[in-house]
C-alpha cells in the first residue's frame, strides 16, 4: 500500500467501505467523472482539504492515504492501532438485518463455526490479549451479522444472541483501549439484538457494558440508574427463580452500579449496592463465569477494592487486596487478576506509596500484559510512579515504562 500513488489507495478504501464511485462522489460533492480521474491518476490530489475531506468520509486516518504509517502504539502486539479501529467502525456500521429485509440476505456461516468463534473470542478477552481480539473483531462482526441476518425460525434467535455476544465483546475490549464512542455504540447495538433473542439475562448483561461506556464516557449518573433499574427487574422473587446464571448477571449489574456511584461519589450508594452483590454472590455459592461474568464472591472483593480507589480511598482498597484469599484470586482469569492489580496500583498511589504502586503494574503486565501496556488508565498510575520517584526508577519500571511509551 506504501507504494501505491494516493488515487490507488483512495480507490483501495473506497472498496473495502462498499462504495460506488457514484455515492463517493456524491458524498465528496465532485462528479464519478473526477473521482475516477483522481483514482487513475489522471487528475492529482494537490489539495490537503480535500484529501483530509476524502479520509473523513472513507473513515481513515489521513496519514494512510497519504502513504504513512498512523501513529501505533508502541507494543502494536498487544495493543490497538488506528487501522484496526476504523475496521472495527466499519463492521459496526454495517446493518445486514435491515438490508436483508429487502434484498436476499447473504450466505451465512454456520452456527456451529460461530459459537466457536464466540467462546474463543470471549476466552481471548478474559486472558487478557486485546490486539489478538482486535485484529479479529472485524471479521467476527461480519460474519455474526450475516447470521443474524441469514438465520430464521429458531436458528434466528441463537444467531441475534451470538451477535449480541460478540457486540459485548468489541465493547469491553474497546472500552479498555480508550475508544469510548465505538464501545458506547456496541454495546447499545447488543441491548438492540438481546431483545430479537429473547434472552432478559442477555439484556441485562450487555446493559452493564452500555453503563460502563457511559462511565468511560463521564455520564456515570444515567449509568447508576439503568443498572439499578434492569437489576431490579432481574431481582430473585415472583416470576424470576435464583438460578445460577440470573444471580450472576444480577449480582454484576449490581457491581457496575456501584462503580458508577463511587464515580460520583455516592459512598452510601455504594455500599447499598455492594451489600445486594454480597446477598448474590453467597446464594451462588462460589465464583463463576455465567454469561461470562466472572461473578461470585472474589469478583465482588475485588469491585469492593476498585470502588474504594473511585471514591478515594485508596487505603482501604489496598486494606481490601490484603484479605483477598490467594487461592480463590489466582483462579480468576488474567485479565481480572490484572485489572484488579492496576486498581490497587491507583490504591497505593494515592496513598503515596510508588514502591508498591510500580510493583502492582509489574505483577499486572506479567499476567496480562495488554491490561497494563494499552489501557489509559495504566499509563497515567506509570507517569505518577514516574514522577514521585525519587532518582532513577528501578530498571524492570524503567523498562515496563518503555514498553509502555510513557516518559516521565
Amino acid at each position: 500500500m506504501d507504494d501505491l500513488p494516493i488515487g490507488r489507495r483512495v480507490a483501495y478504501w473506497r472498496t473495502r467501505r462498499k462504495m460506488s464511485q457514484q455515492v463517493f462522489a456524491d458524498r465528496l460533492g465532485k462528479s464519478k467523472s473526477w473521482v475516477d480521474k483522481v483514482e487513475r491518476g489522471v487528475r492529482r490530489l494537490d489539495k490537503f482539504s480535500v484529501v483530509y475531506e476524502i479520509a473523513d468520509i472513507l473513515q481513515v486516518d489521513v496519514q494512510l492515504l497519504l502513504g504513512k504509517d498512523p501513529e501505533r502504539r508502541t507494543d502494536a502486539l498487544n495493543c490497538i492501532d488506528q487501522v484496526e479501529v476504523e475496521e472495527i467502525r466499519a463492521a459496526l456500521e454495517r446493518y445486514d438485518s435491515i438490508s436483508a429485509y429487502f434484498d436476499a440476505a447473504p450466505f451465512p456461516p454456520p452456527l456451529a463455526d460461530m459459537r466457536k468463534a464466540v467462546n474463543h473470542a470471549w476466552l481471548t478477552y478474559q486472558y487478557g490479549r486485546y490486539g489478538m481480539l482486535t485484529h479479529a473483531l472485524p471479521k467476527l462482526l461480519r460474519d455474526a451479522q450475516a447470521a443474524d441476518a441469514g438465520y430464521g425460525g429458531d436458528q434466528a434467535r441463537e444467531a441475534a444472541h451470538l451477535l449480541g455476544q460478540v457486540y459485548q465483546i468489541a465493547s469491553s475490549v474497546l472500552r479498555k483501549l480508550g475508544e469510548c464512542d465505538l464501545a458506547w455504540l456496541a454495546a447499545d447495538r447488543s441491548m438492540a439484538v438481546a431483545q430479537r433473542a429473547d434472552d432478559p439475562l442477555l439484556a441485562g448483561i450487555a446493559t452493564t457494558r452500555v453503563c460502563n461506556a457511559l462511565v468511560a464516557m463521564g455520564r456515570p449518573r444515567p449509568a447508576l440508574e439503568l443498572n439499578v433499574r434492569i437489576a431490579n427487574r432481574l431481582a430473585s422473587g415472583g416470576e424470576n427463580d435464583v438460578r445460577p446464571e440470573r444471580l450472576s448477571v444480577y449480582g454484576m449489574l449490581l457491581l457496575q452500579g456501584a462503580m458508577a456511584a463511587a464515580r460520583i461519589g455516592d459512598s452510601a450508594t455504594v455500599d447499598d449496592l455492594l451489600t445486594g452483590a454480597a446477598e448474590a454472590a453467597t446464594l451462588l455459592g462460589g465464583d463463576h463465569n455465567h454469561y461470562w461474568t466472572s461473578f461470585g464472591p472474589t469478583n465482588l472483593e475485588l469491585h469492593r477494592a476498585a470502588a474504594a480507589v473511585e471514591l478515594g480511598d485508596g487505603g482501604r482498597a489496598v486494606e481490601t487486596h490484603h484479605r483477598l484469599a490467594e487461592p480463590a484470586f489466582n483462579a480468576l482469569l488474567p485479565e481480572r487478576r490484572a485489572h484488579h492489580l492496576l486498581d490497587i496500583a491507583r490504591g497505593f498511589a494515592q496513598i503515596g506509596d510508588v514502591a508498591n504502586a510500580g510493583d502492582m503494574l509489574l505483577r499486572g503486565d506479567r499476567l496480562a500484559p495488554s491490561e497494563i501496556r494499552c489501557r489509559p488508565i495504566a499509563h497515567e498510575v506509570m507517569s505518577d510512579v514516574l514522577r514521585r520517584t525519587r532518582g532513577a526508577p528501578p530498571s524492570p519500571i524503567a523498562e515496563l515504562a518503555g514498553h509502555m511509551g510513557v516518559g516521565v
